[in-house]
């Protein structure tokens, strides 16, 4: 992912629910090994919710959706997704 906001956190987020089906924030935390925290890591998901590379399955469990396969197949650019808000979106 080329765009500064979608960092190596977000790729691990997607990678993971790839593999995984779904996980939680507080799950990717965790197996990823990562300094984040679980809600460092709701906020990374959060703008991909925006962008629509991850859906909300319910309550805290979050998929990868088409979108997201296809980012991870090489078929959408993240370049050509729209910017996703700054701290006002987390705070609806």
């Amino acid at each position: 992912m080329s765009d500064y906001w979608l960092q190596q956190l977000a790729e691990r987020i997607v990678e993971t629910l790839d593999r995984k089906g779904w996980s939680t924030p507080k799950t990717i935390a965790r197996e990823n090994r990562t300094s984040c925290s679980k809600g460092h890591v709701h906020e990374r998901i959060e703008k991909l919710r925006h962008i629509e590379f991850v859906g909300q399955l319910h309550g805290d469990m979050f998929v990868l959706t088409r979108d997201g396969k296809l980012y991870l197949d090489g078929e959408i650019d993240a370049d050509n997704q729209p910017w996703p808000p700054g701290d006002r979106m987390l705070r609806r």
